[in-house]
């Protein structure tokens, strides 16, 4: 486990956690279109779990930020379609859909890209600051 030393351990937590986030919701859009034979082996969407973790010292710096403790699987129903004619069509003619809401997925995507794009904006603006300080010493 790393350390939270300063502010740019909390936006690199921060942002690793998000990228975590989105590549989840990349797996569960490239596989929205799936099909499998039993509704046990229906692809179902998948979402991290985050947990907070505190500096040693949070209560002197106030330092906390986020990290992904596990990915599981929502408890979602795969969809029952009739299409005899798929190859992984069951013994009756049905196979069983991917149990993700590509909807859903899209605004997923779209909070956690905004989330990494805010925490990027307070890095680069943290780093404008320290050159702008350095520069008024000299």
């Amino acid at each position: 486990m790393m350390q939270i030393k300063n502010v740019y351990d909390v936006a690199a937590r921060s942002m690793s956690s998000q990228m975590t986030r989105l590549n989840t919701i990349a797996s569960n859009i490239a596989n929205a279109q799936s099909v499998a034979t039993t509704k046990e082996d229906a692809f179902r969407a998948i979402r991290p779990v985050f947990e907070i973790d505190y500096a040693h010292d949070a209560r002197e710096s106030g330092l906390s930020t986020t990290s992904v403790k596990d990915i599981v699987s929502l408890d979602r129903e795969p969809a029952k379609s009739y299409r005899p004619d798929h190859p992984l069509a069951d013994k009756d003619g049905f196979v069983y859909e991917a149990a993700v809401n590509v909807d859903e997925e899209m605004v997923e995507m779209m909070e956690a890209s905004r989330q990494y794009q805010n925490t990027l904006e307070v890095v680069s603006t943290l780093r404008t600051l320290a050159s702008r300080t350095v520069k008024m010493g000299q």
